[in-house]
Parts: structure tokens; C-alpha cells; sequence
């Protein structure tokens, strides 16, 4: 039978009880083969028991050196007792010197200690003893994460500086780079707030105007790289110039919360109608047949609520993947149409320069062009919902076969 003896109450500091005739050490760590929380236990004495008891910092110590004995253990193995067993006496009976000593030798978890309010300068400076005269019961996690940033930065050789910090705190990307940023004002201190506004205003400003929108060759929701790229690289730019002393993290962080902000908008934001007001002397096309390389269809016919270009790119939006990436808009009564290759960037026109008579096949000309990204595509589609492939001309150099494409291809700079 399992009898608590002491414990702190607080989160998953462990606690001491009683079972099978004797005192045990009793921590969680870890998680199994069905990610359910692991038990641990190991034999202690009283002597240990009157330490842990009276002496918080100690406690957390011995928790922290035997911390990496349970991530030994794995989803399934058994805790070495025996080298648990062995940490007692050195971190909890011995004098500070020698447990700092200790400390220098062995694996500990830092994270634990920093949670729970070490200070960190002299963790750094080995002097664990000192370090856990801070020491808090309830634990800091914030504090811990950000303490875990910092130790992966400097690795990699940055050091933050005050106003860096600040940025960082404010988009909410201090701990955790990978979250999407916000902005959050109270994170910052309030001496160091005008400054973050100073480096966000210079961002807005580089920006202002740009927008980044859907990519329907990728999905619903999916964004327009190119144009994120093109958004970053300009608020790179300005911010590195205005404020030259700001981190490579600082300057990113300030960029990708203008790049997640535009392209939220465009998420909240109804698709455009795509109008295609007619060029002169031309209404435009009346009907036209969309269809992708699955053999899927979708008619259109002018006089509906949307445009053919707003029609033909929601039938992308819903059909485009990984292995449907070539889509069609043709005009069936003029014998004409073009063909999209969202693959290679590339589109093409075809048009019937002798319609089949008598059995025979029609003879068709085929000519290529490459595409400049999304936008490309887009102009080239309206283009062509206006007035066909007469009116694409202006929008080549069309090329007459596929060997012309690939080399025009390869000389293309990469983007």
C-alpha cells in the first residue's frame, strides 16, 4: 500500500511515501509507448527525507541530477536505482562545495532549476547551491522556455540586446520561433515600448500597399510565397537600414508578423470578383470549359454572378494537388484555349488554324510562354477571358515548340 509522506503540492515536484515497508522517492517523467505519464520511485533514508523536508533548494537539486536517470529509461525501461541511490547522499548531505562539484560532473536538467526560480548567473557560474537560494515552490515555465531560447541562441552565437528582447517579446516569438507572432504590447517593458513601436512603424511603411494573397494552385487557404517573399525582403530592408543594431532575430521576427498579418487578411477577405471589362469592340469570352489533368469539368457562361476568372481559379482552389498541377480554359465554339503548367511555370495557347473537314483531325498551332508566378498567371487568365488568344500577343515571347520552353527555361535566373 502506497502512503504519501510529504509532498510540495506543487506541479511535478516529487514527493516522498511510503510503500513496501520503506521510504521512496516518488517523481513523474516522461511518457510511455501510449504517451500516458511514467511513475518512477527509489529507495531513500530518513536523513534524506528530514533534507527534502526543510530544504526546497536541495530538493529541486536532487529532482534535476536524477532527471536524465528517467529519460534513460525510455517509453519502457526500468529506472537505474542504483545510480539514483548514489545521487542521495552527495546532493542532499554534503556541503555546498562538494555539490557544486558534483554538479560539475554529472547530467542535470537546467530547465527544471530555472523554472523554479534559480538564478541563472550563477548556474552559469556552476555555483548550483547559491543559485537555489531563489528558489521557488511553484514553478515559472515562461521562464524556463525563454532561458532554453536564450541557450539555443547562443550556440549559435547571438546574443540579444535590450531593444532585440523587446521585439521579440512583443510578437510573441521570444520563446517559441516557430509560433505565429502577434502583437503584444503588455509583453514589453514600458520604457523599451516606444522603441518596438518606432521599429513596427518602419515596417509598416515598407510594406504599405503590398499584399499578400491566396494561391489557389495550393489550396483554399493557402498563401502566395512569392509575394511573402517579395513582403519580407522589403521590410528586411527598411528595418535593417533604420535600425542597424537590431539582431538577425529581431529584424525576421518584425517580418514575418507583416508577412502573417497581410496574408491573414486575405484569408478574412472575400475573393474578388475578377472583373474583365471588355477591351473595345470586344465583349468578352461567352462561355468557356474548365478542366484539370483528372479528367474533372466545369462549365461557364457570361451573365452568371462571377467572372470567368474569379470561376475558373475557385475550380483550382478545389482540385489542385500534388499530382493535378496542369489545368485548361477553353472556348469550344472558337476552337481555342490555353493550358496551364503550374509545375514548370509555363502556360500555353492554342489555337485551330484549320478545322477538321471530311473526317479529317483540325490542325491546331501550339506556342508556349513562361510565367512569372501567381500574378503571372493571373493577368494571363484575365488576359485571355477578355479576348482570347489574340490577346496575348503582347504577353510573350511565345515560343513554337517545347525544346524553345527548356532552353528559355534554364537561361531563367533562379528565383
Amino acid at each position: 500500500m502506497k502512503e504519501i509522506v510529504f509532498t510540495r503540492g506543487s506541479g511535478w515536484i516529487p514527493n516522498v511515501i511510503h510503500e513496501d515497508g520503506g521510504l521512496k522517492l516518488m517523481l513523474g517523467a516522461g511518457a510511455d509507448a501510449n504517451h500516458d505519464p511514467r511513475t518512477f520511485t527509489f529507495p531513500i533514508g530518513e536523513a534524506h527525507l528530514a533534507v527534502i523536508r526543510t530544504d526546497l533548494g536541495r530538493h529541486l537539486l536532487l529532482w534535476s541530477a536524477v532527471l536524465p536517470l528517467c529519460a534513460d529509461a525510455g517509453t519502457g525501461g526500468r529506472l537505474d536505482e542504483d545510480a539514483a541511490v548514489a545521487l542521495l547522499d552527495p546532493v542532499l548531505l554534503s556541503p555546498p562545495a562538494d555539490v557544486d562539484a558534483l554538479f560539475r560532473h554529472i547530467r542535470w536538467d537546467r530547465s527544471r532549476l530555472v523554472a523554479h526560480g534559480a538564478d541563472i548567473g550563477l548556474l552559469q557560474r556552476g555555483q548550483v547551491c547559491a543559485a537555489m537560494r531563489s528558489a521557488t515552490q511553484n514553478p515559472n515555465e515562461k521562464r524556463a522556455q525563454e532561458h532554453r531560447a536564450d541557450r539555443r541562441r547562443a550556440e549559435r552565437g547571438t546574443v540579444l540586446g535590450p531593444l532585440d528582447a523587446a521585439v521579440l517579446r512583443f510578437t510573441g516569438q521570444y520563446a517559441h520561433g516557430s509560433t505565429v507572432p502577434r502583437r503584444l504590447p503588455d509583453a514589453v517593458d514600458a520604457a523599451l515600448l516606444p522603441e518596438v513601436m518606432r521599429v513596427i512603424a518602419t515596417a509598416e511603411q515598407a510594406c504599405a500597399g503590398m499584399r499578400i494573397g491566396l494561391d489557389p494552385r495550393r489550396g483554399r487557404r493557402a498563401t502566395d510565397k512569392q509575394a511573402w517573399d517579395r513582403m519580407a525582403t522589403a521590410v528586411d530592408t527598411a528595418v535593417r537600414r533604420a535600425h542597424p543594431g537590431l539582431a538577425d532575430d529581431a529584424v525576421r521576427t518584425v517580418s514575418f508578423l507583416m508577412c502573417s498579418e497581410a496574408a491573414e487578411r486575405s484569408r478574412n477577405t472575400p475573393a474578388a470578383t475578377e472583373e474583365e471589362p471588355a477591351g473595345p469592340g470586344a465583349a468578352g469570352k461567352a462561355a468557356l470549359s474548365f478542366t484539370d489533368d483528372k479528367g474533372a469539368e466545369k462549365k461557364w457562361r457570361r451573365g452568371g454572378p462571377r467572372s470567368a476568372a474569379a470561376e475558373f481559379w475557385e475550380f483550382v482552389a478545389d482540385r489542385s494537388a500534388a499530382d493535378n498541377e496542369v489545368f485548361t480554359i477553353e472556348d469550344e465554339e472558337m476552337g481555342e484555349g490555353i493550358q496551364l503548367h503550374f509545375y514548370a511555370d509555363s502556360l500555353a495557347r492554342v489555337t485551330t488554324v484549320r478545322p477538321g473537314r471530311g473526317g479529317s483531325d483540325p490542325e491546331y498551332r501550339v506556342e508556349y510562354t513562361l510565367v512569372d508566378g501567381l500574378d503571372g498567371y493571373r493577368d494571363l487568365v484575365s488576359t485571355y477571358a477578355r479576348g482570347g488568344c489574340a490577346a496575348l500577343d503582347r504577353h510573350g515571347p511565345w515560343m513554337p515548340d517545347v525544346a524553345d520552353l527548356e532552353r528559355a527555361r534554364r537561361r531563367r535566373p533562379t528565383r
